[in-house]
């Protein structure tokens, strides 16, 4: 009789423990937003929606601007007129001229390579119509790009106007790393091999196939589809070792940090630490057999958009941190990671409070973000005297 009642508290226990040994991620604590120990200079204004930030050698910068236009910033904020050669984007609702980045041999090659929302022959309309992120390059000339060509397609158009991922991410192989969101409307397709919606793709230089592709050779898949079930990735950065990371939103809470790995499906809209913005239930739960679970996770989100493992010796005590912007106005994520896990967050509070759409490190080894606003800037950060 004893041991009969020790068992059945013993099997009590376990099933107490079931959710947590099934909820593996690791939840932000939310920690209070923190002075920023850094001065916040502005570089230029005047940027409509600016979306991507790429630094050329020289120091100036190329930046999107969500309408549809390239600028050139130099390094004193001066904006250029818009530059030639860009592609005709479907500027409505999230969608536009996305995310830029300079080929890996852009020495040789002035090659830049731009993500957008490429309209079909009727935004409004789905299949043959509607829209989808596109990736097109083209060479930098003295008025813009040049030879601009698509080598790239989400496939299929569809006439939402929303989540369309688009963080660009070249390997040290010289392949790229492009984020495709679910579109919103079309969210149970990220589980679907056969479309590139809820995606991460990975492609050459030139748009074609990397042979070693998880997927290549296998009937009815999109053979560039790296990983899947993702809701919206718009920050992705490599680390020191040239590993993958990505930070999506979620939906009503359940933004994730994850480190996409070939092959791998990370759930959407299957399972999710969120709810529908309707407070419904999405999916099964958090887990479930054959899916990944997040490195990390908010509740409640950050909103999070860019993403750079900072590399510099400008601020020492963060050499090796993840920086991720927010959309929660006036506010920057800094991660600590150590052996593939989140050790450290905090959040600083950001001066102008705007929107952060994306984080770089510049050739000066400081810091720089981009605010996305109707008159949206670029702010530098410096150490404090005496830091």
């Amino acid at each position: 009789m004893v041991l009969r009642s020790r068992v059945c508290a013993l099997a009590a226990v376990l099933l107490l423990a079931l959710p947590a040994l099934a909820q593996d991620a690791l939840r932000s604590p939310s920690p209070d937003p923190v002075k920023l120990p850094a001065r916040a200079i502005d570089v230029a204004r005047g940027l409509v929606h600016p979306w991507g930030l790429a630094f050329l050698p020289d120091g100036r910068m190329l930046v999107t601007e969500r309408p549809g236009r390239l600028r050139l910033v130099a390094p004193d904020g001066r904006l250029s007129d818009p530059l030639a050669g860009v592609p005709e984007v479907a500027a409505g609702g999230q969608g536009g001229l996305l995310d830029i980045a300079l080929s890996p041999r852009f020495a040789q090659d002035r090659l830049v390579y731009l993500s957008f929302s490429e309209p079909g022959l009727s935004f409004s309309q789905p299949g043959p119509g509607g829209a989808s992120t596109a990736v097109a390059r083209g060479r930098l000339g003295e008025r813009g790009l040049e030879g601009t060509q698509v080598v790239w397609r989400q496939q299929p158009k569809v006439s939402s106007t929303f989540h369309w991922g688009s963080r660009l991410v070249f390997r040290p192989d010289g392949t790229l790393f492009v984020t495709l969101g679910d579109r919103l409307s079309d969210r149970e397709a990220a589980q679907d091999l056969a479309v590139t919606l809820g995606k991460i793709v990975r492609i050459n230089a030139d748009g074609s196939i990397p042979r070693d592709n998880p997927f290549v050779g296998r009937d009815g898949v999109r053979p560039e589809i790296w990983s899947y079930g993702h809701r919206n990735v718009q920050a992705a950065a490599l680390d020191a070792t040239g590993r993958l990371w990505t930070v999506e939103h979620g939906a009503r809470g359940g933004d994730e940090l994850n480190q996409p790995q070939a092959g791998r499906n990370y759930g959407w809209p299957i399972i999710t630490y969120g709810v529908d913005y309707s407070g419904a239930r999405i999916g099964v739960g958090t887990s479930r057999p054959g899916m990944e679970q997040p490195v990390y996770y908010w509740d409640p989100v950050i909103a999070p958009s860019g993403a750079v493992f900072y590399t510099g010796d400008r601020f020492r005590a963060w050499r090796g941190d993840l920086f991720v912007g927010s959309l929660q106005p006036g506010r920057l994520v800094r991660l600590r990671l150590a052996d593939g896990r989140v050790v450290l967050e905090e959040r600083y509070v950001v001066d102008p409070g705007e929107r952060i759409r994306d984080v770089r490190q510049g050739p000066d080894g400081l810091i720089y973000l981009l605010t996305d606003n109707p008159q949206g800037r670029i702010v530098r950060l410096e150490p404090t005297p005496g830091s």
